[in-house]
């Protein structure tokens, strides 16, 4: 995990990020944060041009539109092409049928390494069932057991890397699983950190694409060291603008001795 970290301001990785409108200044800045490189082009026209010149590719759901889903494609299937590592956030998929046929459509056209979502986006995409809203949300009654095996389902079925976040965040290949313990709950205080996190994810797996797992696990542990940190900083006259500027600092700030030193997990 040190190492993978330290890797990413090593290495400055470019990342393609055909993201969410509402979060894209986020996006952008967690990566620069982190040391990697965004850029953002979503025309269908240019999509696969620039994604050929990156290391790595963020398809964010956020918004979608037709000619948005139809650059996902083309800069998907040639990352694909290219052995470029693609990291999918899901966001809303539940939300509305449309959402729910272009996220099946970028599943049978693109190769995931990681998806990254909410449960009620991981159960979504497991069972095809409906969800409020695109906030993360955890049905009453779901235990831990329950989340591990809807993980579990998906990494099988898509043969990406599941990153279920929450309260407790669940990473696994299937057969491999992790549980994160880092985390704040002012994290859910902000739009967008599950947008910054798929970003991390991103720059984690654009650095050590010969390990997605980890990859994962290492974005996770440090996004919720970051928010620890971040509400750690916090006054009492602080509110969640100042946590959202706190956790860009964290994350530029981060050092791999200090992930190491900091990160709550088990296999």
């Amino acid at each position: 995990m040190k190492n993978l970290w330290n890797r990413i301001r090593e290495a400055a990785p470019l990342i393609h990020g055909i993201t969410n409108y509402v979060t894209i200044n986020d996006v952008a800045n967690v990566l620069l944060a982190c040391g990697a490189s965004p850029i953002m082009a979503e025309a269908p026209q240019e999509a696969a041009e620039i994604c050929a010149g990156c290391d790595g590719l963020l398809l964010n759901l956020g918004m979608p539109r037709p000619d948005k889903l139809e650059a996902m494609i083309l800069a998907g299937r040639e990352a694909n092409r290219l052995k470029i590592p693609v990291v999918l956030d899901p966001v809303g998929v539940g939300a509305s049928a449309y959402r729910m046929d272009s996220v099946s459509r970028l599943l049978r056209e693109v190769s995931f390494s990681i998806i990254r979502g909410n449960l009620s986006e991981i159960q979504t995409l497991c069972r095809n069932t409906s969800s409020r809203g695109v906030d993360a949300c955890r049905e009453e009654g779901t235990t831990e057991d329950a989340l591990l095996g809807l993980a579990k389902e998906l990494a099988h079925q898509t043969k990406a890397i599941i990153a279920l976040t929450g309260p407790t965040d669940v990473i696994t290949d299937g057969d491999r699983t992790y549980s994160v313990y880092n985390g704040c709950p002012m994290l859910s205080k902000i739009t967008g950190s599950g947008c910054m996190l798929s970003a991390l994810t991103a720059a984690c797996v654009a650095a050590s694409p010969q390990d997605p797992l980890m990859a994962a696990v290492t974005a996770v542990t440090a996004m919720g060291v970051c928010g620890e940190t971040a509400t750690n900083r916090m006054t009492e006259q602080d509110g969640n603008g100042s946590f959202r500027v706190y956790l860009l600092d964290a994350v530029f700030r981060l050092t791999g001795d200090e992930l190491e030193v900091k990160a709550r997990y088990e296999t």
